[in-house]
């Protein structure tokens, strides 16, 4: 498959290209960055140097491929769609513009019309633990909100058993969540060191996962934290039946078992017992573990992943995968590092 990325000198885009230089059924044709235009791929990834001769080009310049990967900013997509379906057939976007099925719920989370509502209904959500078979040729795909997927992965077993009564949900997340553009937020002297609740009520993501999960009652809380890759979700699940542990484990041994990326983590001792960010980075897996409170009806459900890959990039070539109907897990199996 020729492919081309729009948008690629952004840390998204650079995990994009990490995985897609090495996939075995990819050939990279073009990217693009106005900013970068005519540079090599490292001058903004280095760790990509000697296994890319490719540079950046300007949008204008893109010729028509087979799948076209669209890396950009809230909004660019949407405003210009038109322009990219006559570049290719097959288009996957990582941005937010297509997420959500209805055009009234992006405006009242985005804070702005729709620019291109007659499309919306055309893209599958793209992650494939919740919509494999819809997947599987189709031709247009939304990116996932990296705190939504950890929240989704956390819930899904229950939603499908229709057991939450309530759930509130709090995410820790790394830097690299925010993007690679500068702000006062990521200044040095005010992130190091901090532990920054970003978004106590109101966040994004929280329309993703009760878009595909269902509508129940959910609190949801995101914190900044002192790391650059990852998201620990910890949802406090208040299940509306009466479960021991065993019945949970069945559940999400179910719901799991043969997926491919997602690993139940729950152990009796040991330092690593729950899902920690920093052993899936840079890896395609969403760890997911439990912890039932023996005196409530609450269940603790820890789930952890990286933010640029099963957050981002790396679901984003599993859809393209299975897209394209090449076995899901090519070019994804890099296994995490222990320790980092």
């Amino acid at each position: 498959m020729k492919i081309s990325i729009v948008g690629a000198s952004g840390y998204v885009g650079g995990e994009l290209l990490r995985l897609l230089i090495r996939h075995p059924q990819v050939e990279i044709q073009q990217v693009t960055s106005e900013r970068y235009a005519g540079k090599f791929l490292h001058s903004c990834h280095p760790n990509l140097r000697g296994w890319s001769k490719l540079k950046f080009c300007k949008l204008e310049n893109l010729e028509p491929c087979d799948v076209l990967f669209l890396a950009l900013p809230h909004g660019s997509s949407a405003d210009n769609f038109p322009r990219f379906t006559a570049l290719a057939p097959k288009i996957i976007d990582l941005s937010a513009d297509f997420r959500l099925n209805e055009a009234a719920e992006y405006e009242h989370w985005y804070g702005a019309p729709h620019a291109c509502p007659e499309h919306l209904e055309n893209f599958i959500y793209g992650l494939p633990e919740l919509h494999r078979e819809h997947l599987q040729g189709a031709d247009y795909c939304s990116g996932v909100g990296c705190n939504a997927t950890a929240t989704n992965l956390a819930l899904l077993p229950l939603a499908r058993a229709g057991l939450i009564e309530s759930a509130v949900v709090e995410v820790k997340v790394g830097s690299s969540e925010g993007g690679n553009k500068f702000s006062l937020a990521t200044h040095h002297p005010e992130r190091s060191g901090s532990l920054r609740s970003f978004a106590p009520t109101g966040h994004r993501h929280q329309a993703e996962i009760l878009q595909e999960l269902g509508n129940f009652p959910l609190h949801f809380s995101a914190t900044a934290v002192e790391m650059v890759r990852g998201v620990l979700c910890t949802a406090h699940v208040f299940l509306n039946a009466d479960l021991d542990e065993k019945q949970i484990w069945r559940s999400y041994r179910e719901a799991y078992q043969e997926e491919p990326f997602v690993r139940i983590v729950k152990e009796k001792r040991g330092i690593h017992r729950y899902p920690e960010p920093k052993l899936v980075a840079g890896t395609n897996m969403c760890d997911v573990g439990f912890e039932k409170d023996p005196k409530s009806n609450r269940l603790v459900v820890v789930s952890a992943l990286d933010n640029l890959m099963k957050g981002a990039a790396g679901s984003a070539v599993q859809c393209m995968n299975l897209m394209a109907g090449v076995p899901e897990t090519t070019g994804l199996q890099f296994i995490g590092l222990h320790p980092v």
